[in-house]
């Protein structure tokens, strides 16, 4: 068998992808093919090999002691070949290939589908799949090549470019306001209805005082506990809200811009800043990798200067 090495390359290269994943489905999925093409791939590689490589159950994938090894031994080399072929099409002129692509439902519905158009004139041969979710997650297992993400904190073992920066406002629609009244310090949430975002347990807001501080001296911090009659799991459906009157609501800037600049949604309690909400920038972030694929590198390049001229547009 060892003179037909050479005919087992795909097969391994299969193992490596279903290890990484964890799953024939998804695997099939990033090669394109069969789950039963891929499950004829790992009993050829284990006929072969003479040793059992994947223990399949109705619910996992799980790879034998044997097949870890093989997949350690040999993952490296399939992704230095991934990075040639890379650099091999860069050099060849003009871009091309599939890129798959995650954003939250707000941020990619608003910002991040309307900059495709500018992008696909430049660039006519990358295709994109764009998965709009609010729930985050892992971006290799799932197999996408980047992920835009709101965020203060990029994850340090991902390649994270910074699109732009983003502020967390506290608004109300003029109708609640003149039915409620206007707060004057963060300790009147209590007793406002308050929209707020989904999470586990008791909901609280922290304020921090904007303006100078004293040396030696930590700026002025106010928590409050808030309540209302919604919690939802996405800023354009708390935004609503809002402009419906049911509520203040804290929401990220690019969710609300086109309402508070139409006079629909005004902000309160300027003087504080929303502390911990939602993350002060937009983030790219690609798998780690020693070189970054060049049609990752222009999506990234497009969304930095769109973004950014979009919101220093509508924060003048």
């Amino acid at each position: 068998m060892e003179n037909r090495n050479d005919l087992l390359w795909s097969q391994l290269h299969a193992l490596t992808v279903i290890a990484q994943l964890g799953s024939f489905t998804k695997a099939a999925q990033r090669l394109g093919m069969s789950k039963a093409a891929i499950s004829q791939r790992i009993s050829e590689l284990e006929r072969a090999i003479g040793q059992t490589l994947v223990q399949r159950t109705t619910r996992s994938v799980r790879l034998t002691d044997a097949g870890q090894r093989l997949v350690d031994d040999s993952s490296d080399s399939f992704a230095q070949i991934a990075r040639s072929l890379a650099q091999a099409r860069d050099a060849a002129g003009q871009p091309r290939g599939l890129l798959r692509v995650t954003a939250p439902v707000a941020l990619g519905r608003q910002h991040v589908a309307p900059q495709l158009e500018g992008f696909f004139r430049q660039y006519p041969e990358v295709r994109i799949e764009l998965d709009l979710s609010d729930r985050i997650m892992p971006l290799a297992q799932e197999g996408f090549d980047l992920a835009i993400r709101h965020t203060s904190t990029p994850p340090e073992s991902h390649v994270a470019f910074k699109l732009c920066g983003s502020r967390t406002l506290l608004l109300a629609s003029n109708a609640y306001v003149k039915r409620c009244g206007l707060p004057q310090h963060p300790s009147e949430l209590a007793e406002h209805a308050c929209l707020t975002y989904l999470r586990p347990g008791p909901v609280s807001w922290l304020f921090e005082r904007q303006g100078p501080v004293a040396e030696g001296l930590d700026a002025e911090r106010h928590r409050v506990s808030v309540s209302g009659p919604l919690r939802a799991g996405n800023s354009e459906v708390l935004r609503d809200a809002a402009l419906a009157g049911l509520g203040l609501a804290l929401l990220p800037d690019f969710s609300a811009a086109a309402a508070q600049r139409a006079g629909r949604l005004r902000e309160l309690l300027p003087d504080w800043r929303p502390v911990g909400v939602f993350g002060d920038s937009i983030y790219a972030i690609h798998p780690w990798s020693s070189t970054t694929p060049r049609p990752v590198r222009l999506l990234v390049e497009h969304l930095r200067e769109a973004l950014r001229a979009g919101f220093e547009a509508q924060s003048t």
